[in-house]
């Protein structure tokens, strides 16, 4: 590809967390990096919407239009996690580069096809884990690299967010294991708190890798099919413990942090904000904000200038082995009423589960699992898969 001349590209998905992606797009095309030749979805915009600064671009309702009119070279897919495939094979079939939001497919023989097609088009594809385009993840691994806090004991990674029913509401396919007889698998694990298992394993080198004696602790206070509050505990190939507790029923937001334990002292990654914090005995902690990659920037100057991929399909498989456990395994347990507190607010119903914020960090910093730490609604027995 030329150096010359932003790159044509075309954003799928307009709607929802598509906003988002037009509003980080807009530095880049007045970089002069990329240019909005199009975007597609089968809900046209709005009279007057100025699509987040980016003004009157062409809309399309199918996607085998849209690339063949604007010849995007590279294709952003911010779609349902059933669509991922399908929509990725249909932009590569047309020549074009793909930016495949997380999770990278919805089933892990689907990641296989996806790597498959990828290799034989010799185009790119890039997914979504903004997280692993941080500096702070080469901080971590530097700072492990070095022994900054002697072994590396496990790591422990804790999430506490608010969801509503307007979440699970906006969409068919929200809170779904399956739909119309597809794969979904919209789960606190395998969608919103994706990044917290793949940047985990990204941390140790394991990325690629597949995990071992996956244990499962899924749970759900949402009428929902898929877990909203829930925990996991896996081995990476090199023997490293992990163990990742979430909940989209917290009373208030807290950054989502993965924690290294060491021998002597932690590291903790505050990995939506890009922090990392080093606290070792007797010393003061050390705390420093790294830059951030734009994973679209990325791609580009990989088609122009050959450097390596941030997060290519493959650099997900561990990730996608966590989801395949989730897919495969029983459907999330209920929590009950008497655990929960719920209320309605303009029409929108909120849930909080009682006292989750502080059971997730809990697990975290214990690598436990809910069911080893004396909760009322924890079931006393865990899925394995090895």
């Amino acid at each position: 590809m030329s150096a010359a001349g932003p790159v044509p590209l075309l954003l799928v998905g307009l709607h929802g967390h598509g906003r988002s992606h037009l509003r980080s797009l807009l530095p880049l095309v007045k970089a002069g990096t990329v240019r909005l030749a199009g975007v597609c979805d089968r809900v046209a915009p709005a009279a007057g919407d100025d699509l987040e600064g980016h003004g009157a671009v062409p809309f399309f309702d199918d996607l085998a239009t849209a690339l063949e009119r604007t010849g995007a070279r590279v294709t952003v897919l911010v779609t349902p996690i059933h669509t991922h495939l399908p929509l990725a094979l249909t932009a590569l079939e047309h020549g074009s580069h793909v930016l495949l939001e997380k999770p990278t497919t919805a089933t892990l023989a689907e990641l296989d096809r996806l790597v498959e097609a990828v290799d034989a088009s010799g185009l790119a594809c890039q997914v979504g884990f903004q997280s692993l385009g941080s500096a702070a993840v080469d901080a971590v691994r530097a700072l492990i690299a070095e022994g900054a806090v002697g072994r590396v004991r496990g790591i422990g990674g804790w999430a506490a967010w608010v969801r509503t029913s307007a979440y699970y509401g906006r969409a068919p396919w929200a809170g779904r294991r399956r739909l119309d007889g597809r794969e979904v698998v919209d789960g606190a694990i395998t969608n919103p708190f994706a990044h917290a298992t793949a940047t985990a394993l990204a941390l140790v080198g394991e990325g690629a890798h597949a995990p071992s004696d996956i244990e499962l602790d899924l749970y759900r206070a949402h009428p929902i099919e898929s877990d909203d509050t829930s925990a996991l505990r896996l081995r990476t190939a090199g023997g490293v413990p992990v163990v990742l507790a979430t909940s989209l029923c917290a009373p208030a937001e807290v950054p989502p942090r993965l924690l290294v334990h060491g021998e002597r002292g932690r590291i903790e990654l505050e990995y939506t904000l890009d922090r990392v914090s080093v606290h070792r005995p007797g010393r003061a902690p050390v705390t420093a904000t790294h830059p951030r990659r734009h994973l679209v920037a990325d791609l580009v100057d990989h088609l122009r200038h050959g450097t390596p991929l941030l997060v290519p399909p493959g650099a997900t498989r561990g990730f996608m082995h966590v989801l395949e456990a989730v897919r495969t395994g029983p459907d999330p347990v209920p929590i009950g009423p008497e655990h929960q507190r719920v209320w309605e607010e303009g029409g929108v119903i909120h849930r909080t589960v009682d006292g989750v914020t502080d059971l997730v960090s809990r697990a975290a910093e214990s690598l436990s699992l809910f069911r080893e730490l004396d909760v009322p609604w924890a079931r006393m027995d865990s899925e394995a898969v090895s």
